[in-house]
Order: structure tokens, then sequence, then C-alpha cells
């Protein structure tokens, strides 16, 4: 990044300690798992993994007029093949692709913020707004990729009960079942009281 104080650099920290958590989650997870949806909305572990991509694509690169080294298909909303294709793994998008994106992602957003200084600016017709700086795109990115850390947390738990904040520190106060089902316990029964 050109000209930051430090600033910037402790953003674009945040934001890969959140992608290393996006990309660690999908260890050890079989394909099914991995792209099955877990909510009534559809979200499923590698589709949160493709949206990412493709937003880090397209606010760190095209914004900054560097569009994507690679082909996005789904990205052309008129030949996409249906509402939130980013969203999803079709067949023919293997993990080892929709990860291989994620990480060539990274790299494309280091090259931009290497050759950018925070406060140039661009626009982002999506958000209504007149112009806005590098530094609010990393803002937002930081903030959007740990919104989606967080879907893949609670999706993750949901299809074999893997928990963690980070892959050297769980966070977790205690792991041992009858402690984990104890506290979940006490959870319904304060809920039950309000049924």
């Amino acid at each position: 990044m050109t000209g930051t104080d430090g600033f910037g650099a402790d953003l674009i920290e945040q934001l890969q300690s959140s992608r290393d958590l996006i990309l660690w989650k999908l260890d050890g997870v079989s394909e099914y798992d991995a792209r099955r949806p877990m909510t009534p909305t559809g979200t499923n572990l590698l589709g949160l993994v493709k949206h990412l991509a493709t937003c880090e694509f397209g606010y760190f690169g095209e914004l900054f007029g560097r569009p994507p080294p690679v082909a996005l298909p789904w990205a052309d909303r008129e030949k996409a093949a249906g509402p939130n294709v980013d969203m999803w793994a079709t067949a023919d998008e293997s993990r080892e692709y929709l990860v291989g994106l994620y990480l060539r992602s990274w790299q494309h957003a280091a090259e931009t913020s290497a050759a950018t200084g925070l406060d140039d600016e661009t626009h982002v017709e999506l958000w209504g707004q007149g112009r806005v700086t590098l530094h609010r795109i990393l803002v937002h990115m930081n903030t959007e990729t740990a919104r989606h850390a967080g879907h893949i947390d609670i999706v993750r738990e949901m299809i074999d009960g893997f928990v963690g904040w980070r892959q050297d520190y769980d966070n977790l106060p205690y792991r041992e079942e009858e402690r984990v089902l104890a506290h979940h316990a006490r959870v319904q029964a304060a809920a039950d009281r309000f049924r």
C-alpha cells in the first residue's frame, strides 16, 4: 500500500485472519458436505468461498481498473445459471478450483493494495454513494468476510459439530461432550420458560 502508516496493514492482517478461517473450516469435510445447503436459503461452505472470491475480485480488482486475471463466468448476470449463482458450487466447479480461485483473489487484492493508496478513490454503484476510498473497501471486505466466517462457523458446526475460532486456539471453555450437552440443556431450559 502506498503511503500508509500501518493502518492499512492492520486492516489487511485482520482480513487475512478471517480468510484463513474460511479455508480452515473446509478441512476434513466431504465433497458432499462442502456443497450441501444447510439453511432454508441454501447457505453452504463452498458457496461462501465462491462468493468471497467473487467479492474480492470485484472490490479489489474491477473497482480499481484491475479486472480479474481469471474468468468468472457467473459474474455476468445475463449469462448466469440463475439467481445467487455465486453462492453455490455447480457440479462442474471442484473444491480445488474454488479454493484456488479464492487464493488467487487474495493475490489480486494484494497487488491492488500495493499499487493503490488508502485514500485513492473509486465508485461503488451498488452502494448508491459517491466516491469511496481503498480504506473504505478494506473496511467493507473485513466486514463481509467476517460476516461470512460466522456463517461458515455455524454451517460447519451443523454438519459435524466441528467448532473453533482459529486453528491454534478454539476459544471454547470446554469440549467434553457431557459439559457441552449440559450447557445446551441449560440454554434450552431458559428458552423453554418462554414457550
